[in-house]
């Protein structure tokens, strides 16, 4: 994150935000700079790629679906937009923890003992952790000491829309991030495949809500998409992964989604067309 601070500092902040006198490293200033792009940054993800997604991959045949509720856009974006600030007060206390050196994030590609392969292997690396974290966390609030309080509110969407994808409570959204944060701290990782990854995460927990089931037939049972997260919404108790089915099938909670076996929400719309 230290580079779209220092970006932000270079072109906007100092000269035209900030009094000259106040230092860019002074953690006060850091701490406000932090809090203002974080908060932008999520806005933008969120609003660019998820009206993107609606407009040209949703299917809005969805939206005539029984459990599809009333005015459910305004109210998956009016409840995203209320909580993405609330969420972002403890991603900037990490990124400022970033900003300040303690993590394990590189600037140059030689700074990697493994060089490309490094970088490359730090990619896969990422995904696998965040993976297993996100399902573990994510299983974890489907109890009953947590699911009332925190993660109901994500699964009033039960015919999800993309701008679902960010509609959590603060507390759920922040804690399924957190795998994403922790990483850096624990393994090397370039800064710029860092923000890379930042973004792609956010561009596929949006997707994941397309409601778009295409998956090549080899890796349907492999990459959890939109259809497995589908049924994640209308059954709750099945397919908690993020990116990858591997810790459903460890941990039992795999269901093959119903949109591959016929009996999905696009198969209920049609048979009540044909009644």
């Amino acid at each position: 994150m230290d580079l779209v601070l220092d970006a932000a500092d270079r072109h906007l902040l100092t000269p035209y935000v900030y009094p000259t006198g106040w230092p860019e490293g002074e953690p006060c200033r850091q701490l406000l700079s932090l809090f203002v792009i974080t908060n932008l940054g999520a806005l933008a993800l969120y609003l660019l790629f998820g009206t993107l997604s609606y407009y040209f991959i949703f299917d809005h045949e969805l939206q005539k679906h029984p459990q599809f509720l009333e005015n459910q856009v305004r109210r998956e974006i009016t409840y995203a937009l209320r909580s993405l600030p609330w969420i972002s007060v403890p991603t900037v206390a990490l990124f400022f923890a970033e900003v300040r050196g303690y993590s394990k994030l590189y600037d140059n590609i030689e700074d990697s003992p493994y060089g490309w392969s490094g970088v490359f292997l730090s990619m896969l690396s990422f995904l696998l952790f965040t993976d297993m974290g996100i399902y573990w966390i994510h299983r974890a609030l489907h109890h009953k000491l947590f699911y009332k309080r925190f993660h109901k509110p994500h699964h009033l969407w039960k015919i999800a829309t993309p701008f679902a994808s960010h509609a959590f409570h603060p507390v759920d959204g922040f804690m399924q991030s957190l795998p994403y944060h922790i990483y850096p701290f624990l393994f090397p990782l370039h800064k710029v495949t860092y923000l890379g990854l930042y973004i792609f995460v956010n561009v596929w927990t949006i997707s994941i809500h397309d409601g778009d089931y295409r998956v090549p037939r080899l890796l349907r049972h492999v990459i959890n998409g939109s259809a497995h997260h589908t049924d994640h919404h209308l059954y709750f108790d099945y397919n908690y992964g993020q990116y990858f089915t591997l810790w459903d099938k460890i941990g039992g909670s795999y269901k093959s989604p119903t949109a591959f076996e016929g009996k999905g929400p696009h198969d209920y719309l049609r048979k009540l067309r044909e009644k």
